[in-house]
Order: structure tokens, then sequence, then C-alpha cells
């Protein structure tokens, strides 16, 4: 199974990406962790799909795949089978995202192992490179964005799910689960 899990900045994805990795035992990528480079330096665009070609081709028999990046869907949606999209209200996506950026700024945590991209309050907080500010920008955009694609002809070999809420989240794993059980997945 190719999956792959979008939402807007601070919706959750990693994390349900790396649950519903595990459950299924599949691969975990990381969009972030194959664009961000030291000294928060992105990566040139046609590396960065190089970068993704290979990632996902290293996993013949399946991925969950974390991340947006619009501009690489001709790449990662080409074999794509599901599209797990967190949709979460705006006030519950700009708490979480609150949450998370005071959190990795208090624990100065390296975010991309060897990148020593830290988040910090100032960056957070008072920055127009602000995580907190990409969130407010986005929401909306990637709602419409997103109810398109699942419209678009381009796209119709995938299954989109559409996950409004934690508890949906939720529940979708936990049936996940109950299917491995009785072999139905």
């Amino acid at each position: 199974m190719k999956i792959n899990v979008v939402g807007t900045s601070g919706s959750g994805k990693s994390t349900f990406a790396r649950r519903l990795a595990q459950q299924l035992s599949l691969p975990y990528i990381q969009l972030d962790a194959l664009y961000w480079r030291a000294n928060w330096q992105g990566t040139p665009d046609d590396e960065f799909m190089e970068k993704i070609r290979k990632q996902l081709a290293s996993h013949p028999h399946g991925w969950v795949l974390d991340g947006n990046y619009n501009r690489t869907k001709p790449v990662k949606w080409q074999e794509v089978e599901c599209v797990i999209w967190l949709d979460y209200s705006f006030t519950r996506t700009l708490s979480q995202a609150i949450r998370r950026a005071f959190t990795r700024a208090w624990h100065k945590s390296e975010l991309w192992p060897g990148t020593g991209n830290r988040e910090s309050f100032r960056q957070s907080f008072f920055s127009r490179d602000s995580i907190l500010l990409w969130t407010l920008k986005t929401w909306r955009s990637n709602r419409i964005r997103y109810l398109a694609d699942m419209q678009n002809p381009a796209w119709r070999h995938i299954r989109f799910v559409h996950l409004r809420s934690p508890a949906q989240s939720e529940a979708f794993l936990q049936s996940l689960s109950e299917n491995r059980r009785s072999n139905a997945l």
C-alpha cells in the first residue's frame, strides 16, 4: 500500500503517519526530512524531486509518505494508492501548531537528524518565517486545494480518505487494526 498523509502544518500528520506506518508495517518517509538541509536551507526542486523518487522506489511494496509540498504531486502521487487528508478545524490545527512550536522551542531538539535545525521561540513566534504564520496562511488554501484534488480526474486512481477530526482519525486507525486482526486488509 502506498499512502500519502497530508494536512496543514500542525494538523498532526507526522504523528498520524508514523502510527499508520507502524500499524501497517510500512516504511515511514517524511518529506520535510528530505527537503530541509542544515541551517534551514531548502533543497533545490530538481534535487528534492530526485530524493523523493529514490525514496519511493527503494520501497516498491509500499510506504507511508508524510507531507504536502504541492509541487511534488506529479512525483509522489504517480503511484500513490491512497491520500489521507487530516482536515481538522482551524482552531484545532492552530492550537496544535502553537503547542508543538512551544514544545520544540523549549526542548531545542533537532527536527531532522544531521541538519542541526531546531526551532526557537523567536523563530516560531516572532519571525516572518514562523511555522505559526505558515499555518495561518495555508489552512484555508490547503482546504480549497485538497477539495479540488479530490474531484480532479488526473487523480482518479487515488482513494481519498478525508478525516475531519482527531476522533475520526483514531477510529480510522482502530478500524485498520481490527481489519488486520481479521486478515481483511
